[in-house]
C-alpha cells in the first residue's frame, strides 16, 4: 500500500513540474509576443499616408486590417483616448461608407467591408453601430440566389463572392463576410431603430458543404481522392490546389489548408454541433496535413493568410492539441507563435517572398501576423 502511495505521489509531483514547466514555457513566450506585437505596430505606424490610410486608397481592407491589429494591442490601453494616428485611420475609414452601405472605393466590396466591420467591432464606439448595421446589410444583400429564389438551384447559391463583375460565390470571401455578420450579431439583435436583414445562414452551409470534399454531405462533386477527405476548395468545381486524377480515370479536387481552416471556421459560425462529420472531417484533414513550413497544397502562396485563418478558427473550435495521423499531438499555439517571433525583419515587419494574393506587400503580411500573434496572445494559458 505504501509503495501505492508513493508511486502515485510521485507521479502527481512529476505531473505538476511539467505543468509548472510548460506554464513557464507560454510566460516567456506571451513576453516574447508582447514585444513583437509592439514592434509589428510601431512598423505599421510609419507605414501611414498622410490623409490617414493605409497602403492602396482603393483597397479599406489594408487599412482596416493595420487599424483592427493596434487596438487589439495587449501592450496599450485604449479605453479613454486613441493615439492620432488611429482615429486619422478611422476617420478616414468611416468616410469610404456608400450609400448601399459598402466600405470600400472602387472594387473588393465584400472583401473590403467585412474587413472594415472588425476594425470597427475593435474599436468597440456606440458610435460606430450605425455604420456597422448599414455595412452589415450590405453583406446580407452579397449573399448569391440565383436562378429560382430559395431553391439552391445554382451551385453558387447562399456563398459570398467579391462582388461587381466577379461571377461566383467562393469560400474565401463567404468566410470573411460570415465572421463580420458574426461577430457583429448582437449590435443587430440590440438594434432598436427597425428589423435588421439576416443572412440565410442555411443557405450558407449548404455552399460551404459544397466546398468540402466530403461526397455524403456535398451535392456537387462525383469524385474525391482519400488524401483530400474533409478539406476545402476555393468553391464548387475549383481548387486553386488544381486536381487528381483517381485511378478509375475520374477527376477530382484537391483540398488546400488555407480553405479549408476558412472552411472550419465558417462551418463553427453556422451553429454546427460539434459531432457533425463536416467538422470531424475536417479537423481530420488538418490534423493529418499540419504544417508551418508551407500552405499544404499551395507552397509558400497564401502562407500568412493560412497561418491567421489556422489561429482563428482553432482558437474558435477550441482545439488546443491538433491530432496527427500517429496519435501524437501538437501544441500548434507554441510552433507557430515561436515561428513568427523568430521571422520578424529588423524594422518589425513580415513579408512573403511568394507575391501570390498581395503577400509581397508588407503592410499587408505585418497586419496578418501582429493579429495572428493577439490571437495567440489571448488564447495561450497565462
Amino acid at each position: 500500500m505504501n509503495v501505492i502511495i508513493t508511486c502515485t505521489l510521485a507521479a502527481a509531483t512529476l505531473c505538476s513540474t511539467l505543468q509548472a514547466q510548460k506554464q513557464s514555457e507560454y510566460l516567456s513566450l506571451r513576453l516574447e509576443m508582447e514585444r513583437t506585437i509592439r514592434k509589428g505596430n510601431a512598423f505599421l505606424k510609419s507605414q501611414q499616408g498622410k490623409e490617414g490610410f493605409w497602403g492602396e486608397q482603393e483597397t479599406p481592407a489594408l487599412t482596416s486590417l493595420v487599424l483592427a491589429a493596434m487596438m487589439r494591442d495587449p501592450g496599450l490601453d485604449y479605453t479613454k483616448t486613441h493615439p492620432q494616428h488611429i482615429e486619422r485611420g478611422f476617420s478616414w475609414l468611416l468616410k469610404q461608407q456608400k450609400d448601399d452601405g459598402g466600405i470600400y472605393v472602387k472594387g473588393l466590396a465584400t472583401y473590403n467591408t467585412s474587413s472594415s466591420i472588425m476594425a470597427l467591432l475593435a474599436r468597440g464606439r456606440k458610435e460606430d453601430e450605425p455604420v456597422i448595421l448599414k455595412a452589415r446589410e450590405f453583406l446580407v444583400n452579397q449573399q448569391t440566389d440565383w436562378g429560382t429564389k430559395g431553391t439552391a438551384d445554382n451551385k453558387y447559391d447562399g456563398g459570398v463572392g467579391y462582388g461587381g463583375t466577379y461571377a461566383h460565390s467562393d469560400m474565401s470571401n463567404t468566410y470573411l463576410a460570415l465572421e463580420a455578420l458574426y461577430h457583429s450579431r448582437q449590435i443587430a439583435k440590440d438594434n432598436k431603430t427597425g428589423k435588421q436583414a439576416e443572412l440565410d445562414w442555411k443557405a450558407a452551409l449548404n455552399f460551404i458543404s459544397r466546398c468540402q470534399n466530403l461526397e455524403s454531405t456535398n451535392d456537387q462533386i462525383t469524385a474525391v481522392a482519400k488524401e483530400d477527405e474533409g478539406g476545402f476548395v476555393y468553391f464548387p468545381g475549383d481548387s486553386k490546389a488544381g486536381e487528381r486524377k483517381l485511378p478509375d480515370g475520374r477527376v477530382a479536387l484537391r483540398s488546400y489548408g488555407s480553405m479549408s481552416y476558412a472552411g472550419l471556421l465558417s462551418l463553427i459560425y453556422a451553429d454546427l454541433e460539434p459531432g457533425d462529420k463536416r467538422l470531424k472531417s475536417v479537423l481530420k484533414w488538418l490534423g493529418n496535413n499540419y504544417t508551418l513550413k508551407e500552405n499544404p497544397g499551395l507552397g509558400q502562396q497564401g502562407l500568412y493568410y493560412y497561418y491567421h485563418a489556422m489561429t482563428k478558427s482553432l482558437v474558435a473550435a477550441g482545439i488546443d492539441l491538433l491530432e496527427r495521423p500517429d496519435g501524437t499531438k501538437v501544441d500548434w499555439r507554441k510552433d507557430l507563435g515561436r515561428l513568427l517571433v523568430s521571422n520578424q525583419g529588423k524594422d518589425g515587419s513580415w513579408i512573403n517572398e511568394n507575391s501570390r494574393w498581395w503577400e509581397n506587400d508588407d503592410i499587408l503580411v505585418t497586419s496578418y501576423v501582429v493579429l495572428t500573434l493577439e490571437q495567440l496572445y489571448y488564447s495561450i494559458p497565462e
